[in-house]
């Protein structure tokens, strides 16, 4: 259950940028997403991107990235463990240790882990062995789990996170997820579901969205926002919105107000180091005049 202080609005960090709390680990509501500096951009049919992403952040870029967001607030990072997705060498756990030790970085990492269905915890072991404070399954992996009828898999990874002390949670793009893992009464601290509006030109058109894996233009993440939104009114979690700008196409003015407003409690964003600054002041701004005004979703974390 979520105490009337977690309901209220968001108390603001020294820099101004909102926090709440997931489990015991105060969370910035701006999340610094993991996806750019592995290479995985979302590109669509532009070949050169992953190589693009790779040559531009470098360790040294990754880290001044880290240390901006730290800067304006942003104390949490979303990160995977040795992703199957990297365009070559995941550099996640060999540049965060070097933040860490080095410049003595100070970033909370919340792990994005690849349990199997023959080996459930070996991906979350390296999380727990590099100081991860939190971690959950992948997002295909939750939607395939689902569709396969397999949420005692994800359980069972679940509950192996929480008995090693970190917050867990499962990642999904298909609102069935949720669906089926409060209807299982699976214990885990957060969701990560994606949400975003369909008000841009690349949008799958409506007639062609009949399920996530049917998508083949790899341009949209939330084929169901009102769904989602109305289902997670009933989901007493703390939520991270992710996917919320749609890889891009969708300003962070808007984005973060459609996230925030209709549920979100935290928002996972891939950010370039020129745009932290820009997109921590939207957001702040955004929180503001949300808890001024309130929502229809009480505050879950």
């Amino acid at each position: 259950m979520v105490d009337e202080a977690a309901k209220a609005a968001p108390q603001s960090s020294t820099s101004g940028l909102p926090r709440g709390k997931i489990g015991n680990v105060r969370i910035s509501r701006l999340i610094c997403g993991g996806n750019l500096i592995i290479g995985s951009a979302h590109d669509r049919d532009l070949l050169y991107i992953p190589a693009l992403m790779r040559h531009y952040f470098t360790d040294e870029k990754i880290m001044e990235t880290w240390q901006l967001c730290e800067e304006v607030g942003v104390n949490t990072m979303i990160g995977p463990v040795n992703s199957p997705y990297a365009a070559g060498e995941d550099p996640t756990l060999r540049v965060y240790k070097r933040y860490r030790d080095e410049w003595g970085g100070e970033m909370q990492w919340i792990a994005q882990t690849y349990p199997k269905t023959y080996d459930l915890t070996s991906s979350i072991q390296a999380a727990i062995d590099n100081g991860a404070v939190g971690a959950f399954a992948h997002g295909e992996i939750g939607d395939r789990w689902v569709e396969y009828g397999q949420v005692d898999l994800l359980a069972k990874a679940i509950e192996f996170i929480k008995n090693n002390g970190l917050i867990a949670g499962c990642a999904c793009h298909d609102i069935e997820v949720p669906i089926a893992l409060e209807k299982a009464g699976v214990e885990l601290d957060f969701y990560m579901k994606t949400l975003h509006d369909d008000n841009y030109w690349s949008a799958t058109p409506k007639e062609d969205r009949r399920n996530y894996d049917t998508v083949g233009n790899d341009n949209m993440w939330c084929l169901k926002p009102e769904e989602t939104i109305e289902f997670m009114k009933t989901v007493n979690k703390p939520w991270i919105g992710f996917k919320v700008l749609a890889a891009g196409a969708i300003h962070p003015r808007e984005g973060f107000r459609f996230a925030f407003e209709n549920g979100a409690d935290f928002v996972n964003v891939g950010m370039f180091d020129f745009q932290v600054r820009e997109n921590a002041a939207i957001a702040g701004s955004i929180l503001q005049e949300i808890g001024r005004k309130g929502r229809p979703r009480p505050w879950m974390g």
